[in-house]
């Protein structure tokens, strides 16, 4: 795919991430504030809190991954953001989600339906389509959720699990808060190390419901969030099943997505039945750009994911069959915004930068590369002159 439509689906898998785990609220009012509570006491009293089977809401998605004077020519809400709906239904055995983002060149959508996903992107007539491997457990995996649904923790031990993510991660504790009219406790959290350029994630949650009510993530020094769902009108209860039985329009072109498959391991043994699974060659040294080769794995059935690094400051790599010119570079605009290209080992390359990090495309002898990760355009660059 594209580079912008690559960037376009790191958006929407982050858009799913937020819905899937919360409901932000479009403003801050002047409602209710909770009692304060240590973090352990709050999180046990929304693990607590009644089930709620269903939300339906109005939302506004942002996304301020390219600055929106980059732009030419159609609205594209993956890119730039726009307002919808969202619905979801979670229930043991049920868990489906629809997000619907509306323009005047068509609405977006996307959905996931109990492990299976469909992201359709209106600006480039096409959706794409796929399956998690978490949901190959079946029904097993249903049992075992609703089983465990039982079983709260106690705040003795959700306090041993802070303890252990504090190690990783800076916390802020729980902030009593209103979000949207709701009282809330919002809770902030920082990367401890290897957290390439994201700033921090904030999460609130309602304190009677237990329901996440806002979420957003922020790139370091930067107050504005990159990425934000926000909903208004929001309702509790069961959702209609027929709300999520969408399917693309006519003609649209269907695109299989394959998650990444095989061993992950930086070992010699995984690394050689990587590389005799694929048509071309395997580029990956030891070492690229001064971060040292993690991981190794499959990706679909030509391609393969490497790793350099650690953690969110690490860089993962692309490899894959090109289904393009061998040598053709990369065109300098792709469906209305430019992409700067730099010269990668006299390979012209697109190079996109972000302020949560920089992704970097090329082709060379057939095999399109594309080096993705949270750091700057100069660490992507070296990793990328290193293959």
């Amino acid at each position: 795919m594209s580079t912008r439509r690559l960037l376009a689906l790191i958006a929407s898998v982050v858009g799913v991430i937020v819905a899937g785990t919360a409901i932000a609220v479009a403003a801050i009012g002047n409602g209710p504030v909770p009692r304060r509570e240590s973090l352990a006491v709050a999180i046990h009293q929304a693990l607590a809190a009644p089930a709620v089977t269903g939300i339906s809401a109005s939302i506004s998605y942002t996304n301020n991954l390219i600055d929106a004077t980059d732009f030419q020519g159609p609205t594209d809400p993956l890119l730039q953001g726009a307002s919808g709906r969202l619905w979801l239904t979670d229930t043991p055995g049920d868990q489906q989600l629809r997000i619907e983002l509306q323009t005047d060149n068509g609405d977006a959508q996307v959905v996931y339906d109990n492990g299976h996903f469909s992201i359709y992107d209106p600006a480039a007539g096409e959706a794409y389509e796929g399956t998690l491997p978490a949901m190959a457990h079946g029904a097993a995996h249903h049992r075992a959720r609703a089983a465990s649904a039982d079983r709260i923790p106690s705040i003795a031990a959700i306090t041993r699990a802070l303890t252990r993510l504090s190690k990783h991660a800076v916390l802020s504790g729980a902030i009593p808060s209103d979000v949207g009219g709701q009282a809330a406790y919002t809770v902030k959290i920082a990367p401890e190390r290897n957290g390439g350029l994201v700033g921090d994630l904030q999460l609130a949650w309602d304190a009677i419901r237990g329901i996440p009510l806002r979420i957003a993530i922020y790139a370091k020094g930067d107050t504005t969030p990159v990425l934000q769902l926000e909903a208004t009108d929001i309702s509790y209860g069961p959702v209609s099943s027929s709300v999520f039985d969408v399917s693309p329009p006519p003609g649209t072109r269907i695109i299989q997505l394959s998650v990444p498959t095989g061993a992950h391991k930086s070992s010699a043994r995984a690394r050689r039945a990587v590389a005799r699974a694929l048509p071309f060659t395997l580029d990956d040294p030891a070492t690229s750009g001064g971060l040292a080769r993690t991981s190794v794995g499959r990706l679909g059935r030509d391609g393969a994911l490497l790793f350099y690094g650690h953690g969110l400051s690490g860089v993962a790599v692309l490899e894959q069959v090109s289904h393009g010119s061998a040598t053709a570079a990369p065109a300098m605009r792709h469906g209305g915004f430019s992409i700067p290209t730099v010269s990668i080992n006299g390979v012209s390359a697109q190079q996109l930068q972000t302020p949560l990090g920089t992704v970097l495309r090329f082709t060379r002898s057939g095999v399109a590369y594309t080096v993705i990760g949270s750091v700057t355009p100069a660490t992507a660059d070296a990793v990328a002159r290193g293959l």
